[in-house]
């Protein structure tokens, strides 16, 4: 996808949680992350996008941490938040294709990698909102779902702070079955998992289903919609896969 593109559906997303969150008040609770309100996940998304706008406007090529989270409540927060949302939308729309700031996965170039980790971050999130208002979140479309697995897969689950590790080697396998070659294998072993985005010998547990209910199912936000094999490995994905910011 291109970041054009990335840049699109990040601005549509941003509204969508904005106006779950209005309709469900900031103390409802959020079911998809336990523990939560949803001032709460305002506050994050919020923050998160001010950090990465940061990075891309600033052309930082060095580490720097998020501001502390924002204590505003009710109708204040709603505003922070879609200002912020709306200035990340403003600075990735307008940055040079070849802006040199810090990034943290893999990508074709930073601003590449910026609109993309922050479309999905607010899809998921918005996923979030939705659940707070007890109503089936906004469907996603397929391409977008796709790329979302696949960089949560080959990019997150690359890095040396993965937590999705067996002591003995297994195989993970994750199929899309609406789109043509959406296919992962995940080896598992003690080290950080290697994925391949292809279908390579046997699999001791398949993860499968539509692109739209896989990825959030990934990201521990709804059940799997198929689960084939050993499911002690489906169950170490919901434990061990949660992906921290800082």
């Amino acid at each position: 996808m291109k970041t054009a593109a990335y840049a699109e559906i990040l601005d549509r997303e941003g509204a969508l949680p904005a106006a779950a969150a209005e309709a469900a008040g900031s103390g409802a609770e959020v079911p998809t992350c336990p523990g939560w309100r949803v001032r709460d996940l305002l506050r994050h998304t919020g923050t998160v996008h001010r950090w990465a706008t940061m990075f891309v406007a600033e052309g930082l090529t060095g580490p720097r941490p998020a501001a502390g989270l924002t204590d505003l409540d009710g109708a204040p927060l709603l505003a922070w938040f879609r200002e912020g949302h709306g200035r990340l939308v403003e600075t990735l729309a307008g940055a040079a294709p070849d802006v040199r700031c810090r990034h943290f996965l893999l990508a074709p170039s930073p601003l590449a990698f910026w609109a993309r980790r922050q479309a999905h971050e607010t899809t998921v999130h918005r996923i979030d909102a939705e659940s707070a208002r007890g109503v089936e979140p906004t469907g996603v479309g397929a391409d977008f779902a796709v790329d979302g697995v696949d960089e949560l897969l080959c990019a997150f689950h690359a890095r040396e702070k993965s937590a999705v590790r067996t002591e003995e080697p297994r195989t993970l396998r994750v199929r899309v079955t609406d789109a043509p070659d959406a296919v992962w294998t995940v080896r598992l072993s003690a080290r950080p998992p290697v994925t391949v985005r292809e279908d390579i010998g046997d699999a001791d547990c398949e993860l499968s289903g539509p692109a739209a209910l896989l990825y959030p199912a990934l990201w521990n936000r709804r059940p799997f919609p198929e689960v084939t094999g050993d499911g002690s490995l489906a169950a170490l994905w919901r434990e061990r896969s949660g992906v921290t910011w800082r």
